[in-house]
């Protein structure tokens, strides 16, 4: 089990992560994965007239993509929701959830902003907006390099509509734009020595290309409600946490025509702490991505074809109140290379050709054991977001209300969300937040607290 102090990330993947059979396994899991399985089958049947049965007649994705490309995207959502639910009953906890293009509708399920059906339902406009709107012929390639190189390429076409459509970290870039850009981008790289994979996509996501679909799935969604967050979800598209104030519908429209920014977002998160990274999907599409970025992550797949280690990874995930993390269970950081990955990786995040070693999970540091300025950096980066300033700004002798401006209701709401991030428990009857005006002030609380968690 994790200790409570542990920032676990849940990865939720785009299109690319699909496994035969996988949603199939998961439907037999459990009540909570099978009901998200039939709601999700029921909304997309009610409105594209066909639902998820191919994705139980165990066609690959290739065949798939050839002759049911929907299909596919509803399989691909069902399967992080399903698994979602899966984990969470055996106990998994995370602590943000980062959706990959495609997969933010999922993290925003499994977050609590929208239920299984809402988001069923955004999904089905996004297919139809994009099946009546998209008549470009665009594709998208994965240059093996990082933006700066690929921007270097593209200078060179400046006329050719190619774009960057997705920063996959430093050994990844998805270019999207007309075929024929595509094509000259790849002879540029290729010339140069690096790899140009042309990717298998319905659609040139995350490009202007698709203004007219993003358009018209701004009108479809307008007036979607969103509910509270029971769990952060950070967007690589935005660049940012989700707000209660955030219109959804347009955010998820504008996705269609703004890059994914993945590579920068894992960065965030493990400058912010993060040390847990799990593929809340079939495959290892996006935990791949994690360990080529960061050798020592501790990262789980617990749907990788031909293995079973959800009961194994939820438990593991689950908190502990106290003592340090045990070693990760087999299957987990020794994984076979060998092992049989998704054969149609997403336009967003095809796997690299050179599988990395995944290390043993490190053992956790006690809650006493955690420096002043780790916990500091997790408390600005949680005030920044929230109030929408810069990080700069939170030093320690800054004053909250004086300063800052952050009348004492607010103060109230941040104190309760560092409660959720730390795992504090229950606030002290006696905390009076007038012992608490400074952001030092604030994080030696958090600081003590946790060291008395510890001590208990």
């Amino acid at each position: 089990m994790l200790s409570t102090v542990e920032i676990v990330v849940g990865l939720f993947p785009g299109q690319g992560a699909y496994v035969q059979d996988a949603l199939h396994w998961l439907k037999s899991r459990g009540d909570a994965a099978a009901a998200a399985v039939e709601t999700i089958d029921a909304v997309a049947t009610g409105i594209l007239g066909k639902g998820l049965e191919r994705a139980f007649s165990g066609d690959s994705a290739d065949q798939l993509l050839d002759e049911a490309p929907d299909v596919l995207q509803l399989a691909v959502f069902a399967t992080s929701v399903a698994a979602f639910r899966a984990l969470r009953e055996e106990g998994a906890r995370f602590s943000v959830l980062v959706g990959h293009s495609l997969g933010e509708i999922a993290a925003l399920v499994a977050g609590g902003a929208l239920d299984v059906a809402e988001g069923a339902e955004i999904l089905c406009h996004r297919i139809t907006a994009l099946r009546e709107h998209d008549s470009s012929g665009g594709g998208l390639l994965a240059l093996g390099c990082a933006t700066e190189r690929t921007r270097q390429i593209l200078d060179l076409l400046p006329t050719s509509g190619a774009v960057i459509a997705v920063d996959n970290g430093p050994e990844q870039t998805v270019v999207a734009g007309p075929a024929d850009a595509l094509r000259r981008t790849a002879a540029i790289a290729t010339a140069i020595g690096l790899s140009a994979t042309p990717l298998r996509s319905p659609h040139p996501f995350h490009s202007p290309l698709l203004a007219a679909a993003r358009q018209e799935l701004a009108r479809r969604l307008t007036g979607y409600d969103r509910r509270g967050l029971s769990v952060p979800v950070f967007s690589p598209i935005l660049g940012r946490y989700y707000r209660d104030s955030d219109d959804l519908g347009e955010l998820l429209a504008s996705h269609l025509v703004t890059p994914v920014r993945f590579g920068a977002a894992v960065e965030r998160l493990h400058g912010s702490g993060a040390g847990v990274w799990v593929e809340v999907g079939a495959g290892r599409a996006l935990t791949s991505r994690v360990s080529s970025a960061h050798r020592a992550a501790s990262v789980h797949t617990p749907l990788l074809q031909g293995v079973d280690t959800l009961r194994e990874t939820g438990r593991f995930l689950a908190p502990a109140a106290t003592g340090p993390r045990t070693h990760a269970p087999s299957g987990h950081a020794q994984e076979d290379a060998t092992r049989a990955v998704p054969a149609q990786e997403s336009a967003a995040q095809a796997v690299p050709a050179r599988e990395s070693h995944v290390p043993e999970a490190p053992a956790q540091r006690a809650p006493a054991e955690l420096s002043r300025d780790a916990i500091a950096a997790r408390v600005r980066d949680l005030y920044a977001t929230t109030l929408e300033y810069p990080e700069e700004v939170f030093e320690d002798h800054a004053e909250l209300e004086a300063d800052l401006g952050v009348d004492s209701v607010k103060r109230v709401e941040l104190m309760g969300r560092l409660g959720t991030l730390f795992e504090l428990g229950p606030r002290p009857d006696d905390l009076r937040m007038s012992d608490y005006r400074t952001f030092g002030q604030v994080v030696d609380f958090v600081v003590d607290s946790l060291a008395g968690a510890g001590a208990a």
